[in-house]
């Protein structure tokens, strides 16, 4: 059976414990791996060796910095089947879904090719007499991410790539389900000519977790996950002195109103609501139907489920593989049975699917609910797989009320053709991402990705500009010269590097 080590210092690591993890194939139910859990002694080592590297690493140039980016974007791009058939057999998504999120965790890589510029900082001349005053952002240090199973891929590119562009150092704890990714990422970034003990992996569960929150050196985490994990990581992170950017869970929903594009809607609900199967961050989860948009949408939504294709990821023409493992199907359709005994109608089951020659994988069909109220847990939890919703309001405002008193705010999004009612929503809604006629409004790598409320803990949203920002600390230098400095005739032309 396939093991999976950590990478530390440039190279595989055993570690010193002695425990492991299964890896499945979820579309099979069979483990095909097992993962390495490290130690607290194998994450302090993996600590020490990325401190040491960043003595030298921080001092590196910035075109240096974006040459090793520009080779690993070429190297991901050349491996991004390689990396797709990771995803796939460790999650099950569908070989298009995973491909699409490789391209996503490329866009941040192509962003960190900018580093040069994204550091910049700002120059005052002769504030004072013969004074100049400057601004210079540096590197905090050794800086760590945790990170979730739905995307093993992306998530992780959301942070190294600009943290070791900006001159940090970096530990990656990815989730212990589908650990391969990141370690084909340490591979490629060793290939580009990123310097040994730069990025380094150590695989793991709450032992590995608070051995990176309580290490002294350790200047700053990253984290994606669950809000009651987002709000452990943030406050024991803080506690012990560092910077905290933790991204919580979410309870995405879509106001449809009357005047909408039905067609659309219904489209755009089955692809944000199944996608994945219903294993992202963004997933819309909850349909909001405003006065008569309500049969009409759950007509669309219903005929359009019975068209999809599940199965194994890999397979030719599936649109929604299996979840990721046996222990969340269980969860999952432990709220579909909570749903239908509470009285919501259950419009679409899914819990009998069986895919043929697959009897054993984590299959879930796509199931939908109609007439939902807020007490039920299919509306107030995350369910985190392909189980959508659907609670009906008589009137607008009432919608935008229902979207502010939640206390998620990751993603939203509108349907409806009245520019009106679209910017009183983008106005009013309290929630840090708004799509209107757009359902999973993910922001491209230029801007920054971020929810409100219980979505996030911490006062940075993770990549883009704000990336660069929690990845770096501000310096001001007040300066003054008295003499000029003389540095003799060179008639060559000048170089950097």
């Amino acid at each position: 059976m396939k093991q999976i080590q950590h990478w530390i210092g440039g190279g595989l690591s055993a570690g010193t414990s002695n425990r492991v993890g299964p890896v499945f194939n979820p579309a099979r139910g069979e483990q095909t791996g097992e993962v390495v859990l490290a130690s607290t002694a194998d994450v302090d080592r993996a600590v020490r060796t990325a401190r040491a590297a960043f003595e030298t690493w921080r001092f590196s140039s910035l075109t240096q910095r974006q040459n090793v980016m520009f080779a690993f974007r070429e190297l991901v791009a050349a491996r991004r089947m390689d990396f797709a058939s990771l995803l796939t057999a460790e999650h099950g998504k569908t070989i298009d879904d995973a491909l699409g999120e490789v391209q996503r965790g490329l866009e941040v890589v192509e962003f960190a090719c900018n580093i040069a510029h994204l550091l910049k900082g700002d120059f005052s001349e002769q504030v004072s007499t013969g004074v100049d005053t400057y601004t210079i952002r540096q590197p905090l240090g050794v800086v760590a991410g945790i990170t979730p199973f739905n995307f093993p891929a992306m998530v992780p590119m959301w942070m190294y790539p600009l943290a070791i562009a900006c001159g940090n150092t970096f530990v990656l704890k990815p989730s212990e389900k589908d650990p391969s990714a990141s370690m084909l990422a340490g591979e490629l970034l060793a290939e580009a000519g990123l310097p040994d003990g730069v990025f380094n992996v150590v695989h793991g569960d709450k032992e590995a977790v608070d051995a990176l929150l309580e290490h002294p050196l350790v200047a700053a985490v990253s984290f994606v996950g669950s809000t009651p994990i987002a709000r452990y990581i943030y406050e024991t992170g803080t506690r012990n002195g560092k910077r905290v950017q933790a991204l919580g869970g979410a309870k995405n929903h879509m106001i449809v109103l009357p005047d909408a594009d039905m067609d659309l809607a219904a489209d755009a609900a089955v692809s944000a609501g199944y996608g994945s199967a219903g294993e992202r961050c963004m997933a819309i989860s909850a349909m909001v139907a405003v006065g008569d948009a309500g049969d009409p949408l759950i007509d669309g939504v219903r005929a359009r489920i019975e068209k999809l294709k599940v199965g194994p990821g890999d397979e030719t023409g599936v649109e929604m593989g299996p979840l990721v493992t046996r222990q969340h199907l269980e969860k999952v359709r432990g709220y579909v049975d909570a749903g239908e005994d509470a009285g919501a109608l259950l419009v679409a089951d899914g819990r009998d699917l069986v895919v043929d020659g697959y009897e054993k994988g984590f299959f879930l069909g796509p199931t939908l609910f109609d007439h939902v109220t807020t007490e039920m847990s299919v509306y107030t939890d995350e369910i985190f797989g392909p189980v959508l919703s659907t609670v009906r309001m008589e009137h607008y405002e009432e919608a935008i009320r229902l979207i502010n008193e939640n206390p998620y705010g990751n993603g939203t999004a509108v349907f409806t053709n009245d520019g009106g009612a679209a910017r009183k929503f983008q106005s009013e809604v309290e929630v840090g991402m708004v799509g209107i006629n757009v359902p999973i409004p993910v922001p491209l790598s230029f801007y920054s990705f971020g929810g409100w409320k219980d979505s996030i803990f911490g006062s940075h949203a993770i990549y883009g500009p704000e990336g660069v920002h929690f990845y770096t600390r501000q310096k001001v230098v007040i300066s003054r010269w008295a003499d000029p400095i003389h540095r003799g005739v060179d008639l060559g032309f000048p170089t950097h590097g």
